[in-house]
């Protein structure tokens, strides 16, 4: 049985009050490392000290070829694509993806390709489309796929995007636990190896054309762009 043990959360508008509300449901001994991307593009970022008041896990800035450990929050920091290279976390000044860097896609599909069945992927609040195709490809891989349920989200975009790759599609409140329970292997029937197709080419064009949906938050937003 495959154990998963890196969550990549995904997110823009909203996010900051949505990733706080998610960690603030994880347990301080969480047996996976988390890597979260929010659309900050070039601008100063204090997100790892929000999420470490919202909930026990310790949150850093990403470092360049640092190895990720279980029971850590790494952010990838402005205007660099966080990845996945083996056991390390690498920053990429590359170019923009989804109008965005960092953005989402990069970091799910190098987790994907990295580590395949490992890989709980996690599409929150957000306009647009970034982070559907990394999440088709962690799926692809193997990997475990959730959602906030679009009617639930601040900005339904990246959600309804990826609804189509989503294993489940829940509430903001309902996330935490259910991030629990695919860690500690319940409820879930795709955990085994055999379960896993092969995966050796898992970088998509993210940058191909998808149908927008019409999104506009309300005013006084909180979170990415």
């Amino acid at each position: 049985m495959t154990r998963r043990d890196f969550i990549a959360i995904g997110t823009s508008s909203g996010g900051v009050d949505a990733l706080r509300a998610v960690v603030s449901g994880l347990p301080h001994d969480l047996r996976a490392a988390i890597a979260i991307v929010l659309h900050v593009g070039a601008h100063g970022s204090i997100l790892p000290s929000l999420l470490n008041t919202a909930g026990p896990l310790r949150a850093v800035h990403a470092e360049d070829g640092e190895t990720y450990s279980c029971g850590r929050i790494y952010v990838a920091p402005p205007d660099q694509h966080l990845i996945v290279e083996g056991s390390r976390l690498r920053l990429v000044h590359g170019a923009k993806e989804n109008f965005a860097r960092p953005a989402i896609d990069p970091l799910f599909r190098s987790a994907a390709a990295e580590m395949g069945p490992r890989v709980i992927g996690v599409i929150l609040t957000g306009l647009l489309d970034d982070g559907a195709a990394g999440l088709e490809a962690i799926q692809t891989c193997g990997g475990a796929t959730i959602v906030q349920d679009p009617a639930d989200a601040f900005a339904r975009g990246m959600p309804l995007h990826a609804s189509p790759f989503a294993d489940d599609i829940l509430p903001l409140a309902g996330l935490a636990g259910r991030l629990i329970e695919l860690i500690d292997g319940r409820s879930d029937a795709r955990t085994t190896d055999e379960a896993a197709p092969p995966c050796d080419a898992v970088e998509r064009d993210a940058t191909a054309p998808r149908v927008r949906v019409p999104d506009t938050p309300p005013s006084g937003a909180r979170g990415g762009g």
